[in-house]
């Protein structure tokens, strides 16, 4: 098979088919969607092929046929048939008003009045869309596709002035409403975002969505699989370990087959390089920011537990932890479960790439400026690597120390006492390190457990004015914390470390090795 080029950022389908690039088949898709239902909407994070796919439904109904050749849905398509095209995208640009946003939409109805050779007579927005479906309609003779990217991006990008984002919010409720209310119209409607808002706060026009985020038969939708590795970018893999591609990029799942972020691995055929490619391109400024406000407790963070409506409920005045995560990619479905009709999830890290890079980003806001750098890093991995505990107790001592008493007293996280267990715990994420937070045994809870270098590492953490002093180390061993790992027959390491709210820093750490 021989290499052809890798299409970084093209989200134009006849730019792909015409250029010579990997292309991966998504057309079945199309066709099951268009075969079975009228109205869809699909939530996915950024950079997973949303737009690819929307241009694709576009060049499909307008028939161009030329680009189809060879994939999966040629053969099964009325190419004599040619239906209008209806298209608005936010993904461009920021809003920063409901003015703002009403010219955005206003330029979007005359972009499209252009393309389909029409002109609407009306000047409000819902009734000039209205309008424009009407004499599209009319005009063809065949029933119009619309079609919206990024849907939520106004809302998301003013998300921090919730004034503002309810302004906007109800700016596109009133361009989403006219969807249903011109259903005659309309012979197949697509959204697409980030997010997946409420339906009674953005969609209260348009109830009759079909809403296939988790639905296993469209997991793969957007994304490559193992399967579109092996068939279309087997002259990419030569030369990368395979294992390693998997832990770095693979394990994105909405109840089907998981995949791989597309942006990731072109970057890394491109490169060559395992770097967090997706993660680099978008600053999670805001999730950030609300995790620090609701001092999320981080070992918990790869572990939470949701059920289908919290997880697909968000809104300006309601934003949960669990659906902001997860929609924004920073974690994913581990297990779905359904106990007396109502559905749950277990949500975790998707891969190496987003677990060891959020957990990164989170210590570099919690801990001052210098506090937190690449020779302290680079000096845990040392001290693990030598079973240097001394070494590590002088790290973190020294790392609390740092930490002037203004920035304690303005930080509303140094202020939770979970606070030095978090940063703790943290610094080994952000070294990718295989980390079993909460580990439980039928003997209690244990904190901690690491695995690194062919040895295990179980840490117990205390606050010394909630638990006696030298209780830490004291706990694993009176709970045979250790028990359940002596049959892997490696070196284990029982440390207590203890820490001081009062002090504000580590006031003692012991260690045992078996």
């Amino acid at each position: 098979m021989s290499s052809k080029k890798l299409p970084i950022g093209i989200q134009t389908f006849a730019k792909i088919r015409e250029g010579d690039y990997y292309y991966v088949d998504k057309t079945g898709f199309a066709r099951q969607l268009i075969e079975r239902g009228k109205h869809y909407f699909l939530s996915r994070p950024r950079r997973f092929g949303k737009s690819l796919f929307l241009d694709t439904l576009a060049e499909l109904f307008a028939a161009n046929e030329p680009l189809f050749r060879g994939l999966e849905i040629h053969g099964h398509w009325d190419w004599s048939r040619r239906a209008p095209v209806v298209r608005f995208s936010f993904g461009g640009g920021i809003v920063r008003s409901r003015e703002e946003l009403d010219d955005k939409i206003g330029e979007q109805l005359r972009l499209n009045q252009t393309t389909l050779d029409l002109a609407c007579t009306e000047s409000q927005i819902n009734a000039c869309f209205a309008e424009l479906l009407r004499k599209a309609h009319a005009a063809t003779g065949e029933r119009v596709v619309v079609l919206v990217d990024e849907y939520d991006k106004p809302i998301l990008d003013n998300l921090s002035r919730p004034e503002l984002a309810r302004a906007v919010r109800d700016g596109l409720r009133n361009l989403y409403s006219v969807i249903k209310d011109n259903d005659a119209h309309i012979r197949f409607a697509f959204l697409t975002g980030v997010s997946t808002f409420s339906k009674v706060s953005l969609f209260s026009g348009l109830n009759n969505l079909n809403d296939i985020t988790i639905d296993p038969k469209y997991s793969a939708l957007c994304g490559y699989t193992e399967t579109d590795l092996d068939r279309v970018f087997a002259p990419e893999l030569v030369g990368l370990d395979r294992q390693e591609i998997r832990r770095w990029y693979n394990g994105y799942n909405w109840t089907g087959e998981a995949v791989y972020n597309p942006f990731d691995l072109l970057l890394l055929f491109d490169r060559r390089q395992f770097r967090p490619w997706w993660f680099e391109t978008g600053s999670p400024s805001f999730l950030i920011d609300l995790l620090t406000a609701r001092q999320t407790w981080l070992p918990q963070l790869g572990q939470l537990e949701t059920d289908a409506s919290l997880l697909s409920t968000f809104d300006v005045d309601r934003i949960a932890t669990e659906a902001l995560l997860f929609q924004s990619g920073y974690l994913t479905i581990a297990e779905e479960e359904r106990i007396a009709g109502t559905y749950f999830y277990r949500l975790r890290y998707p891969n190496q790439e987003v677990y060891q890079s959020l957990n990164s980003a989170l210590l570099e806001t919690w801990t001052p400026a210098g506090a937190v750098d690449a020779r302290r890093r680079k000096s845990l991995h040392q001290c693990l690597l030598a079973n240097d505990f001394s070494g590590m107790q002088r790290l973190f001592t020294s790392l609390f120390a740092s930490i002037p008493t203004d920035w304690y007293r303005n930080n509303p996280i140094a202020r939770y006492e979970g606070y030095y267990a978090s940063v703790f715990y943290a610094y080994f994420a952000s070294l990718g390190l295989d980390i079993l937070p909460e580990d439980s045994s039928n003997a209690g809870r244990l904190d901690m457990a690491v695995r690194f270098n062919a040895q295990i590492y179980l840490f117990e953490l205390k606050v010394v004015e909630l638990t006696p002093e030298g209780r830490a180390l004291q706990q694993i061993k009176d709970k045979g914390y250790a028990d359940k790992y002596r049959a892997e027959a490696v070196p284990i390491h029982l440390i207590g470390v203890e820490f001081s709210r009062e002090q504000r820093n580590l006031v003692g750490m012991e260690w045992e090795s078996l």
